[in-house]
């Protein structure tokens, strides 16, 4: 992996100020700021359709905002280039499908474009990165196989793998742990946890939010109602009126917050 992150004096590395997505004559995303500091880890956390993706979108240069600004490292992608951008943040989606037959070491080897000449072959450095990348990953002993045998977890790990060979400064991830199972999940945002790289990721699970995130951003109809730190933000107030369900939050000690769900007419719950 590369270094720590790095961004201009004062300025965060990852900034989306007051940003706006409009499509099909529907706001998805109503002024939301995000400010992700260098090597840290920001979570995006609300119900579907809050926006979420869309925002990681944005912040990856994949879509432009109707209105506001995103930056990454002080300037705006389109600033930076395509090429530009692409060595410098990369991006793990919900899904990822190939028609080709594709072994594990060739999709994570597609981190690499970036750092190559057009039709140049991959030279020790890129072979270097595809090696660490599928260690650190657990996926040395499937390097060979073919990306339509793989499970949907093991072809999450493999676009984690992907992302990781880049060698980027920041990694933005929709909801990485879709499709693992739990051991997968905690070795995984563990691992991205550590990296020294500025992650934003969205997740559906609140309590692995909090157990990796810094911070966390909430988004409920694509707007932006609390963010900070996860003891400062998941409260039983906020998660009732963000999702619609009663919950009982422990922050005892100083270890992150945990959050139980109620059932409907559960002691203590339920209307």
């Amino acid at each position: 992996m590369t270094g720590r992150a790095t961004s201009p004096a004062g300025r965060p590395a990852l900034r989306a100020e007051r940003v706006s997505r409009s499509a099909g004559g529907r706001l998805i995303l109503d002024g939301v700021t995000l400010q992700a500091r260098a090597a840290s880890t920001v979570g995006l956390i609300g119900p579907n359709g809050s926006g979420k993706s869309t925002l990681l979108r944005l912040l990856a240069g994949l879509l432009a905002p109707s209105a506001g600004t995103v930056t990454v490292d002080g300037s705006t992608p389109a600033e930076l280039g395509r090429r530009e951008t692409a060595r410098r943040l990369a991006v793990v989606g919900q899904h990822a499908a190939t028609d080709t037959d594709l072994t594990v070491r060739d999709v994570v080897g597609l981190g690499r474009v970036p750092h190559r000449r057009a039709w140049a072959a991959p030279g020790p450095a890129d072979r270097e990165a595809v090696r660490a990348a599928l260690e650190r990953t657990g996926l040395t002993p499937l390097a060979g196989r073919l990306w339509h045998t793989l499970s949907g977890g093991e072809r999450q790990r493999a676009q984690i793998a992907r992302a990781l060979a880049q060698e980027p400064r920041h990694l933005l991830l929709d909801e990485p742990t879709n499709h693992l199972d739990v051991q997968h999940q905690l070795e995984l945002l563990s691992l991205v946890a550590g990296l020294p790289v500025t992650c934003v990721v969205a997740l559906h699970d609140l309590n692995l939010a909090a157990m990796f995130c810094e911070e966390v951003v909430v988004l409920r109809a694509g707007r932006a109602v609390a963010s900070g730190s996860p003891r400062e933000v998941l409260t039983e107030g906020l998660i009732e009126e963000v999702y619609g369900v009663r919950a009982v939050v422990v922050a005892d000690g100083g270890g992150p917050p945990f959050v139980r769900f109620l059932a409907p007419g559960a002691p203590g719950g339920g209307r």
